[in-house]
């Protein structure tokens, strides 16, 4: 498991009854998780401190109660700064398990010795995208949301990086792609973090069990001669890590050589010292 132990305005304080308890920057969120499977009797003092609480519906979705937040805030990552918002289907624009991959892909672009194109597909609200940028990539940044590419650009602008050579492209990424191909364009690094189930700006059906095959596959066609490294995340329950780095292993590794790798991604409870599982990352790397 790659865990994400270097976080400073994060904390995964305490996980058990199928919620989480965190605090992001000044501010205390319980939220549900499905992974937190197991029973426990909660420190009722400290789960008391949450400034909101994230409660499902009956009817679908659910909601932020007992809010005492502010629209918006931030926090830091080392030098970069991220805009949390707290939204709809429990999310606040930040996946922070995903630091152990910022840190992993950083180090390697700093180390390339040259100037490396990073293509970041399903890119959210940035976190990789401003991670790679930071390191010294130049980023191409493809997401169909428009608000979330808007708070991309906010959180480039937060960590200084409003000058550095990213791209930001609303679209359907197999779109974009296609598009990237017959334009010759290449890229020597991919970062792809594709939902479960999604639909893109036309009504684009994408479920990843049918198409991340056919992306990826799609994608190591606008490789360079000499890539540096290719990463999928996934945070579909019930599908193994494994399963990505099959397919990096068919796609990428057997063009290119390199190493391959996969494993869960986690945060460390602080309550316990025990680590959650949060998603899962296929690497392919030179």
């Amino acid at each position: 498991m790659w865990i994400a132990d270097k976080w400073k305005d994060y904390e995964l304080m305490d996980a058990v009854n199928g919620e989480r308890l965190e605090r992001w920057g000044e501010y205390v969120l319980r939220r549900p998780d499905p992974q937190i499977i197991w029973k426990n009797t909660q420190n009722g003092r400290k789960w008391n401190t949450a400034h909101a609480v994230y409660k499902r519906s009956s009817k679908g979705g659910g909601g932020w109660v007992k809010n005492e937040l502010p629209p918006s805030w931030t926090i830091n990552y080392g030098n970069l700064t991220f805009l949390l918002k707290p939204m709809g289907f429990k999310h606040t624009g930040l996946f922070p398990e995903q630091a152990a991959n910022w840190d992993w892909f950083s180090e390697l672009i700093a180390n390339s010795g040259r100037k490396i194109k990073v293509l970041n597909m399903f890119a959210y609200t940035g976190g990789a995208t401003i991670a790679a940028a930071a390191a010294g990539a130049s980023v191409v940044h493809v997401d169909a949301a428009k608000g979330m590419v808007a708070q991309a650009k906010e959180n480039a602008a937060l960590s200084g990086l409003s000058d550095a050579p990213i791209r930001y492209i609303v679209d359907d990424c197999k779109k974009f792609v296609e598009r990237e191909i017959r334009r010759g364009n290449k890229y020597d690094a991919i970062i792809m973090d594709p939902p479960s189930y999604g639909r893109g700006p036309s009504g684009e059906v994408w479920k990843i069990e049918d198409c991340v095959d056919e992306l990826v596959t799609l994608s190591a066609k606008l490789l360079s001669d000499k890539p540096l490294f290719f990463l999928i995340n996934s945070y579909t329950t019930g599908l193994s890590p494994m399963a990505m780095e099959y397919i990096l292993g068919l796609r990428v590794a057997s063009k290119f050589g390199g190493k391959l790798e996969s494993g869960e991604l986690g945060l460390t409870v602080s309550s316990t010292g025990l680590a959650i599982p949060c998603g899962s990352s296929a690497r392919w790397y030179n």
